[in-house]
């Protein structure tokens, strides 16, 4: 699993960058590619999505967008795609706030998201994305994995004051499966 990359664009596309680290270019979606300059280094976060008869790089330019995208993919009816879109002419806070307000017509100015999908993302993330002090953790990438794999946010909240923040992210994952367990 890939968290981000670091490297020089040396293409953008219409919908994808190819950004080179250590002589490999990585075709790289993302939502507005004319963001990035040719010849410039960026840090881009990424997420993976492997499917049966695909396997695809993400990027975001922000922790936070790729946060948030993970949220909108586990939607019912919304895939990677669709989620990209997103980020093309909204921002993170503004995507929060249409959430959490129920704005309909903000969530179906994006392309391929009409009023059905547009309730259900309403229903599946409102309340859940809106950070308060008990649920803010210094390893969110923990809590993005453990979310990923299904496990409710309140069986998350019992098991991370016992994991070691310090170690790496794979031992933080089979630390929290094993307490999960329990």
């Amino acid at each position: 699993m890939y968290s981000y990359m670091e490297g020089i664009v040396t293409e953008v596309n219409v919908n994808s960058i190819v950004l080179e680290v250590s002589g490999i270019g990585y075709n790289i979606f993302v939502s507005n590619p004319y963001q990035f300059e040719t010849g410039n280094k960026y840090k881009i976060y990424l997420y993976n999505y492997i499917r049966e008869d695909e396997n695809s790089l993400y990027g975001f330019k922000t922790k936070e967008e790729k946060e948030l995208f993970l949220r909108l993919i586990n939607v019912k009816g919304l895939g990677p795609k669709v989620a990209s879109n997103f980020f093309a002419t909204g921002s993170v806070s503004g995507i929060v706030d249409a959430i959490e307000r129920q704005n309909l017509i903000y969530l179906t100015k994006f392309p391929k998201v009409g009023d059905k999908l547009a309730r259900q993302i309403i229903l599946d993330l409102k309340g859940k994305l809106v950070k308060t002090d008990e649920n803010v953790n210094s390893n969110s990438e923990l809590v993005s994995v453990l979310e990923n794999l299904g496990y409710k946010t309140p069986d998350i909240k019992r098991v991370l004051p016992n994991i070691d923040v310090s170690a790496p992210l794979e031992t933080q994952i089979k630390e929290a499966l094993k307490l999960m367990l329990k």
